[in-house]
């Protein structure tokens, strides 16, 4: 790679840090509720080093140099500089890469995927090691050296991650430069014919061909009765790989996991209620024995915990990192209800059998029955993973694989919020989900943070309204765009969860539907690699066209919602406006996650809000456009959204968008979905050549949160919070402090 290109990959300079405010909530929890709160918290913090693992083979050894450094001058690090014989400009940008790195767990961005690097040079790594002898050591006893801070140069595909066999980088699948993602395929529908679910695995591929499954377990050998898949712990693989086994090997990260186990345990002396107390039993089997049965008999548990004052959620969850987008990375939650903020959301819920109707597409395409969830609004007090997001749509499946969990973008290259978990469909459809926003996460700004892309003449409204925006849009992306919809399916051979004799009319062709789901087929098995990016799409587009719905806008107290109240000049309108402008905006952000090199999506949502700028744009009308002086010169690039335009113009563009993504998703479609979100998120010459460079110059750096930690202190055992400054040095000092 040529300097130009390298340059793509620097650390942030400096990286947004901003606090996370929640010593209000937290002292007004009790003395249990705080005891409860700290085992779950450090539970969620000793999963650091599996994250770390997760994310590089270098992660783990760089966290733990930043580290030592940091102790060997109690964070006095004028002291260490002068010691190393360094500039004030060369710290601080190593300064300002570990707190990049420390915010994102690792050396790849959690928010896109790629590597990022020191501006300073390897000299200053050197220096810094040779300064502090421990560090030295520490250097000289890993696998590597400065170099793997900086860029690999001579293979340009592993500054992202993704598949082994087309150059990438994934530590899901460690020591295995040769599996390809087909073997991967392969062996992941075997899993789900032994009903062996994924989330908490790691794969890998012998040195003779045959593959080891590591299994995140405290225990290095299955329980006595069994591990999920029965006795057996070896399998003679099928198909394409006929010949081959795969060996299922516990004890993947066992250290790790049985100290969090024991937290788990401890956290349930501390429990509220039964339920919570039977919830932290199935957490503490589940990482003890490696068994995901338990843990999703936790999330049973966790869905009808309704309203608990310290809400939490732990494990292996994500799975946007994983290439094939089965495999979790650990993290943890634990929060505090903000109850105000609630009771806006709870109405929303209670609105939803109103609202659905109103999507574009008929009874047949929806669930039987709408399951009203749990929506609550939180303050964070821990987030342990490879970034923090604001709010979670926790949802599960019975099926294999599960689709991810949701992470809404406010601010979109900024921060993640609005989480509706667990991730287990058959949960969702049988027990239940719930909706969650992270209110303390949403209102943590930096000072004078720029707004780039949106026009001086709508700065004013954007600025005023965005946040009220964001906040009607998470509530309706996570309820009514992830909690909606049937996926048509033959259930079991000869059984189906629609009439087969007389099939539902498609609203697209008017013609019955010939594709569906078919035994053990999932959404997310169908759908594949673009099944993250689609249901995000799907899910935003449902809150971008229920927005334009006054009665939805008035649950959040704008208007009454009465038909003579939608007016477009109402602070109701201006809400509206600045959720329009906030898509548009992420759309031109987007092209960042967009790699040149590999041409390739680093990141769903943002793919996910590329399409719908397309489909904004592609509306006609003057409803958007795209403002700069010339061809050739986009320095002053702006994007704008008429806003008298989005209740006709932009809302019909949008519906049609959002049934074509429905109803190919409801009849297991894949070649017609894939057809048309492939046409929707490809990057063409001028998108690549001249508004991607435009929008690298003035992309703003994404936030990085530091976090209070919870310390037992006194004979008394109380729990006590410590906070930090927002700074490098406060980010740094909050990680040594948790001693991981």
């Amino acid at each position: 790679m040529d300097e130009r290109s390298i340059s793509q990959y620097y650390a942030d300079q400096p990286p947004t840090v901003v606090s996370l405010a929640i010593k209000p909530h937290f002292e007004a929890l009790t003395d249990e509720q705080k005891l409860y709160a700290h085992n779950i918290s450090r539970a969620a913090f000793l999963g650091t080093r599996i994250v770390l693992r997760q994310v590089s083979p270098e992660s783990e050894d760089i966290f733990d140099f930043i580290i030592i450094l940091h102790k060997s001058c109690n964070g006095n690090w004028s002291k260490l500089q002068k010691e190393a014989g360094l500039g004030e400009e060369a710290l601080q940008s190593f300064l300002n890469y570990a707190t990049q790195f420390l915010g994102n767990l690792g050396n790849y961005k959690g928010f896109g995927d790629s590597k990022f690097i020191p501006r300073c040079p390897p000299e200053t790594i050197n220096a810094l090691a040779s300064a502090v002898p421990m560090a030295k050591e520490a250097l000289r006893k890993s696998k590597f050296d400065a170099a793997a801070f900086y860029a690999t140069t001579e293979q340009p595909a592993k500054m992202h991650l993704g598949f082994p066999d087309k150059g990438h980088l994934s530590t899901y699948y460690p020591d295995s430069p040769d599996i390809t993602q087909d073997e991967i395929e392969q062996i992941s529908t075997f899993m789900a014919e032994k009903k062996l679910l994924p989330e908490n695995t790691r794969l890998k591929k012998t040195a003779d061909g045959n593959f080891q499954l590591l299994i995140a377990s405290g225990l290095s050998k299955p329980p006595p009765e069994g591990g999920d898949a029965g006795p057996e712990t070896v399998f003679d693989l099928p198909g394409k790989l006929s010949g081959k086994k795969l060996e299922l090997i516990f004890g993947d990260h066992i250290e790790e996991m049985a100290k969090i186990a024991l937290h788990i345990k401890k956290a349930g002396l501390h429990a509220a209620n039964d339920r919570q107390k039977q919830m932290m039993d199935h957490y503490g089997k589940s990482f003890g024995s490696g068994s995901l049965n338990a843990f999703k008999e936790s999330q049973k548990l966790w869905v009808k915990d309704i309203g608990p004052m310290v809400e939490t959620n732990i494990g292996f969850i994500e799975t946007y990192r994983d290439p094939a987008n089965v495999r979790g990375e650990w993290e943890g939650l634990v929060a505090m209800v903000n109850k105000e903020r609630t009771k806006a959301f709870q109405k929303l819920v209670d609105s939803a059998p109103s609202m659905i109707p109103k999507l574009p597409w008929g009874s047949d395409f929806e669930k039987d029955k709408f399951s009203a969830p749990d929506f609550t609004s939180l303050e964070v007090l821990t987030f342990n993973g490879s970034g923090i997001p604001a709010g979670k749509k926790l949802r599960s499946t019975l099926h294999y694989p599960p689709p991810p969990l949701f992470f809404f973008i406010s601010e979109f290259e900024s921060l993640d919020l609005g989480i509706n978990i667990p991730n287990y469909d058959d949960i969702r459809q049988t027990v239940g989900f719930k909706n969650v926003s992270l209110g303390n996460v949403l209102g943590a700004k930096a000072p004078n943070e720029p707004i780039p892309f949106i026009h001086p003449d709508d700065l004013d409204t954007y600025r005023t309204h965005r946040d009220q925006a964001f906040e009607v849009q998470v509530g309706i992306h996570e309820l009514l765009g992830h909690g909606t919809g049937k996926l048509l399916q033959e259930t079991s051979p000869g059984s189906y969860n629609f009439n087969h004799s007389s099939p539902p009319l498609s609203p697209l062709t008017n013609k019955p539907i010939t594709t569906y789901y078919k035994p053990g087929q999932t959404w997310s098995s169908v759908f594949g690699g673009i099944s993250a990016s689609y249901e995000e799409c799907r899910a935003e587009c449902v809150a971008m066209a229920l927005s334009c719905d006054f009665s939805i806008l008035a649950i959040f107290g704008l208007g009454d919602g009465t038909t003579t109240t939608e007016d477009i000049n109402s602070p109701a309108g201006d809400v509206l406006h600045a959720a329009y402008l906030s898509m548009a905006r992420a759309g031109v952000a987007a092209v960042e996650y967009w790699d040149p090199a590999t041409r390739k999506w680093g990141q769903a949502h943002m793919q996910a809000r590329f399409s719908i700028l397309k489909t904004f744009l592609d509306a006609g009308e003057g409803f958007c456009s795209l403002h700069h002086r010339s061809k050739d010169d986009l320095s002053d690039l702006t994007v704008r959204i008429d806003r008298y335009k989005i209740l006709t113009v932009g809302r019909k563009a949008v519906e049609a968008y959002l049934q074509k993504l429905h109803v190919y998703k409801c009849t297991a479609d894949f070649e017609e979905g894939r057809r048309l979100y492939e046409g929707m998120t490809g990057v063409d010459g001028w998108w690549e050549g001249s508004v991607r460079p435009e929008v690298l110059r003035r992309k703003v750096p994404r936030k990085v949160f530091v976090q209070a930690n919870t310390v037992v202190e006194g004979e008394e055992g109380k729990v006590v919070l410590r906070e930090y400054e927002a700074s490098g040095e406060g980010m740094i000092r909050s990680w040594a402090d948790r001693d991981v």
